[in-house]
């Protein structure tokens, strides 16, 4: 949905997913945190630092690669604060401008409340629900993956 005031014209679209995971989480923080770690778990193929962050090397100030094959994104990691909230901005390879995206884990009385969300603005004018759906989609099966691997060997 654009994030615009009312009566101005759309250029800011937004998501957000919320999930639920048995896993604690200090379990799965740095599966979402440590960017090496994203190929184990999701349809990634390469998940690296192109520059480490400071003072953690996957904190604020991070570059992050993240692709499938020879297609992929790099993003700028904007928020760190283990292991409750990230936050990163895109900086190259997404048909979108200005995408930030933040990964909020909150303890529940079951494990991990998940809530992912994001926001847009697509390249071109009228395009708005199609980037939307383009990056809720990818996160949508990054969060359902990430949730199904850290619940391995979690009792029930």
């Amino acid at each position: 949905m654009p994030d615009d005031p009312p009566g101005a014209p759309s250029s800011r679209w937004s998501y957000r997913l919320v999930a639920n995971s048995r896993a604690e989480p200090e379990s799965l923080w740095p599966l979402i945190a440590e960017v090496e770690r994203w190929k184990q778990w999701s349809f990634l193929t390469r998940s690296y630092l192109l520059r480490p962050g400071s003072p953690e090397p996957n904190g604020v100030g991070a570059l992050r690669r993240l692709a499938v094959g020879p297609f992929g994104s790099t993003e700028e990691v904007v928020a760190f604060e283990p292991p409750r909230h990230l936050g990163y901005e895109a900086r190259r390879g997404m048909p979108v401008r200005r995408y930030r995206a933040d990964v909020v884990l909150e303890e529940d009385t079951a494990g991990t409340r998940i809530e992912w969300s994001g926001s847009l603005e697509p390249l071109v004018g009228g395009t708005g629900p199609l980037a939307l759906a383009y990056a809720r989609g990818f996160v949508e099966r990054f969060l359902r993956a990430v949730v199904r691997y850290a619940e391995r060997g979690v009792p029930i």
